[in-house]
């Protein structure tokens, strides 16, 4: 919606803001799933990622009160405090991820496209490359969640034989 309008609209918005509103309670629910072989670092990854989306969704709100018509000027608005939170999700991400890796509980390709989509967010941010491409990393990673999440569902529910 907002690589085609430009910038953010208010329904946009609000369809982010229910996306990052469960995300702390995903990532633990993700770690816990893969206990214990997932170890302290997919713990503190997990947390961490959590804690960036806590953040994420209060911008949302921001940009919602204040009409905030692209990521550039909410960006601008926000400064540093974006941006560590933006390191947060890199880091906390990436430990969970190396950490998913590790364990071999979820679908490794749909960890590995977590792990893409957190690197192309980083070389959106490190790279002299418009915040609108932000949008490729995240549906990359978001794809990489919905993936490992229908691994979680494929390995958890027992399907009556007809079925199958």
């Amino acid at each position: 919606m907002e690589w085609t309008s430009g910038g953010f609209s208010r329904t946009q918005l609000i369809i982010n803001y229910a996306g990052f509103l469960p995300m702390p309670f995903l990532m633990i629910g993700l770690y816990a799933y893969q206990r214990p072989r997932i170890g302290l670092v997919g713990l503190i990854g997990s947390v961490l990622y959590g804690v960036a989306f806590i953040y994420f969704a209060h911008t949302t709100m921001i940009a919602l009160e204040q009409a905030i018509s692209n990521y550039e000027i909410l960006l601008g608005k926000l400064e540093g405090v974006y941006t560590f939170h933006g390191g947060l999700m890199v880091v906390g991400g990436t430990m969970f991820g190396i950490a998913s890796l590790h364990a071999r509980v979820l679908w490794q390709g749909a960890v590995s496209l977590f792990m893409l989509g957190i690197i192309l967010n980083l070389g959106v941010a490190l790279l002299p490359l418009p915040d609108i491409l932000q949008i490729l990393g995240s549906s990359v990673r978001n794809f990489g969640l919905i993936a490992m999440g229908v691994s979680v569902i494929r390995e958890s529910v027992v399907f009556p034989e007809s079925v199958t």
